[in-house]
């Protein structure tokens, strides 16, 4: 009986193209060699690295979520739904991780946090101009926090274009306008550069939407939304226990109120009429 004739081996894999004439493409592309030395510790203390580079993560993630609720809100000025939504689910992925980053920070004892709390100086994380926009992005607006960027003109002037835009609730309400949903003038006209203030007829607009078909396309989008408000309650949440865990009650960096501040903040729902629409459905 003739043997079955056996496949040749598989060949070994070819090397990698290794010499290049400069810097690697994967660096030309990522500016690793960038951002690996952008840490620049002010003690001796080996947790402060950590603490650096978590936040400098923060950072990166509130620019990714910036930018797709920016997406978002200008697929919503062009009734584009589906591209709204996409943009909104991925941002749902990227806050889950921003969230997760709250986990390096999250067992620090007090003692450990005083460690190197001095090298903060006035630094505080409510100084960050990347989440400001994400807050603006969100209603949250306050033409007092473009204050502290007044000595930085390309941020400042990054910040004061994004406070007289619409938000991407704005932007929403809008498109449920344009839907035939009663969402009455003096919203639609408002002053966008003031913090959104919840009204009664939106949420009738939101009841009477989830009141229908579930699978329709603005009730997914209202679901995408919630999704969002949801991991920023929980990012606020998260900052809250991190920061009583790690120095108490005590006043924070940067002058705020430290817990007190933060408190506050985390009682506070973002998009509240798709929360408070849920009680009439």
């Amino acid at each position: 009986m003739s043997l079955q004739a056996q496949p040749p081996e598989a060949s070994e894999p070819e090397t990698p193209h290794l010499d290049f004439a400069g810097t690697t493409p994967y660096e030309d592309y990522v500016q690793a060699d960038v951002l690996t030395h952008l840490q620049h510790t002010l003690s001796d203390d080996p947790g402060e690295m950590v603490f650096l580079v978590t936040t400098q993560v923060m950072e990166l993630w509130f620019t990714v979520i910036v930018h797709e609720w920016e997406t978002a809100a200008k697929a919503l000025r062009g009734d584009d739904v589906p591209t709204a939504v996409a943009a909104l689910k991925r941002s749902v992925r990227e806050l889950d991780a921003l969230n997760a980053s709250w986990r390096p920070l999250s067992q620090l004892t007090p003692a450990q946090f005083n460690s190197y709390r001095a090298a903060l100086g006035e630094g505080s994380g409510f100084q960050s101009a990347m989440y400001r926009r994400m807050e603006f992005l969100l209603g949250e607006k306050s033409a007092s926090m473009l204050v502290p960027h007044r000595a930085a003109p390309r941020v400042h002037a990054e910040l004061e274009k994004a406070l007289h835009e619409p938000s991407l609730y704005d932007e929403v309400l809008r498109l449920l306008a344009r839907r035939g949903y009663d969402i009455p003038d003096a919203v639609l006209s408002r002053d966008v550069s003031l913090r959104y203030e919840p009204s009664a007829d939106v949420e009738a607009a939101w009841t009477a939407l989830y009141s229908g078909d579930p699978d329709a396309e603005l009730a997914r989008l209202g679901e995408a939304l919630t999704d969002v408000a949801e991991l920023v309650w929980r990012w606020r949440n998260d900052h809250l226990v991190a920061t009583r865990r790690a120095m108490g009650a005590k006043a924070g960096t940067g002058g705020s109120a430290g817990v007190a501040w933060l408190e506050k903040r985390a009682q506070k729902n973002v998009f509240p009429e798709l929360w408070t629409a849920r009680s009439h459905v």
